[in-house]
């Protein structure tokens, strides 16, 4: 007799199910096949949207076992885990997977298949599922097996983003005209632009898609920093898209939106891997001299009102 409040046994749904996925994430194959290797970062996108994993332990090695204990926005707790079959990295992932109830049973049996190809510098992956239910109310489990996975994805996309950004926000007290113009005018940018202490010497600035921005910015203890930029994009007054190079390489993108008379800016600095962004801020403090730049930048702005 199921148990009270229980669902009713499933009739005349399957009680086994296969479901393949494939996306194209914009991340080298060697950081998605780590996001799903290392528990640290397995733990920050599995399971679906506003899941947490208390639990996450990853043996990755063949016949090792992996454990993530899954808990519900409204606090329920659903383990699962499993038993690798096949390692070979960066390209493919092969392990069991059984959902369990809190005392151990299985739900559900299957094995899983993750591939991880090159495309252009991004990365497919492809996901093969399958699942079979052992007990009468596992058919609403695989009806949600679809779901929940593209919802992990989702999670793992984002994740993969944050992984390689520097993101910095702030809302200015200014129109977004205005604002712009700071980014863009080559009288006004050079009185604020840089980390505390710094100033810069203006070389060209060609706001324009493929015009170039190239200056020196001078360090207080006199070092100096050749910056060369190129304008991929330009919608004004919303949205900057330009790339840096040749040291630190990334792609930046600052967005100017309307807050009701005020201006919020975001700017979104993209590396190629997540440890060109963690050398960039550990060696040019690149969090702290954002911040400073932005708060220079409201200084400014409040010089012109």
């Amino acid at each position: 007799m199921p148990a009270k409040n229980s669902p009713a046994p499933a009739v005349g749904l399957p009680m086994e199910r296969e479901v393949t996925i494939t996306r194209i994430f914009d991340a080298p194959r060697a950081l998605v096949y780590q996001a799903w290797t290392n528990p640290d970062h397995m733990s920050q996108w599995f399971g679906p949207k506003n899941w947490t994993n208390p639990v996450c332990e990853l043996d990755v090695k063949p016949g090792g076992a992996w454990r993530i204990v899954m808990r519900a926005p409204n606090g329920g707790e659903y383990p699962c885990g499993g038993v690798y079959r096949e390692i070979v990295e960066p390209e493919r992932l092969v392990f069991t997977n059984i959902a369990l109830d809190t005392a151990g049973n299985h739900l559900l049996e299957g094995l899983t298949t993750v591939i991880f190809a090159e495309e252009n510098g991004k990365t497919k992956l492809t996901l093969i599922t399958r699942a079979k239910g052992l007990v009468p109310q596992a058919p609403y489990m695989l009806e949600g097996m679809e779901a929940g996975w593209s919802q992990s994805l989702d999670k793992l996309a984002t994740t993969l983003a944050s992984a390689r950004e520097i993101v910095i926000t702030r809302t200015f007290d200014a129109p977004r005209e205005l604002v712009f113009a700071a980014w863009t005018d080559p009288a006004h940018i050079g009185r604020w632009y840089g980390p505390n202490g710094f100033t810069i010497t203006m070389h060209e600035m060609d706001v324009r898609p493929g015009g170039h921005w190239r200056f020196i910015m001078h360090g207080p203890d006199g070092t100096d920093y050749l910056n060369e930029n190129q304008y991929l994009e330009i919608v004004k007054p919303e949205r900057l898209v330009y790339r840096h190079g040749p040291v630190p390489k990334f792609q930046a993108t600052v967005t100017f939106e309307n807050d009701n008379g005020k201006t919020r800016l975001t700017m979104r600095t993209t590396f190629a891997t997540a440890e060109e962004r963690d050398w960039v801020v550990k060696t040019y403090r690149a969090i702290e001299g954002g911040n400073q730049t932005l708060a220079r930048l409201a200084e400014f702005l409040e010089l012109q009102s």
